[in-house]
């Protein structure tokens, strides 16, 4: 339980409630994201990023940028690399939901925040699964209303 008018700041603990949490797990085992404390603790998201750097810093996790943190060191850990970074996995699948009639021409494909939940992920790496996806030619984006999937004359040939 947080203490709020105590004279601890939020972030540090909560980073003792991470700490104590990773140390019964094993190298390599994925930490909760910033995204996830902030719902777990009713944090905003600075104070999320500062309780995971304090443990950063302590060498007891790391990060990998598109991937998350893990419990451990960076060369130590056995955690399982990911053949093509996570964003592009992402395209493929949003693709791959556009070739098989999922989502229809012309209309909308899931938004960013849908597709931040879903894949567990930042922001950022929906962002540029979205760039790729618009760069290949699957979808368009119009401002102030979302991205929907490109006219099929407008899909990338196989």
């Amino acid at each position: 339980m947080l203490d709020y008018d105590g004279d601890t700041h939020i972030y540090l603990q909560i980073a003792e409630i991470l700490r104590h949490r990773v140390a019964g797990l094993s190298s390599g085992h994925p930490v909760p994201s910033e995204a996830d404390l902030q719902s777990e603790f009713g944090v905003a998201r600075t104070t999320a990023r500062r309780a995971i750097h304090v443990l950063r810093e302590e060498g007891l996790i790391y990060t990998v940028q598109g991937e998350g943190t893990f419990v451990g060191a960076p060369d130590a850990a056995p955690r399982k690399q990911r053949k093509i970074p996570l964003y592009q996995q992402i395209a493929l699948d949003v693709a791959e939901e556009i070739k098989t009639g999922r989502y229809q021409p012309r209309r909308p494909i899931p938004g960013e925040t849908a597709l931040v939940q879903q894949y567990d992920v930042a922001r950022e790496t929906v962002r540029r699964a979205m760039a790729l996806l618009r760069e290949q030619g699957w979808i368009y984006t119009v401002p102030q209303r979302g991205s929907y999937v490109s006219p099929k004359e407008s899909w990338p040939q196989d």
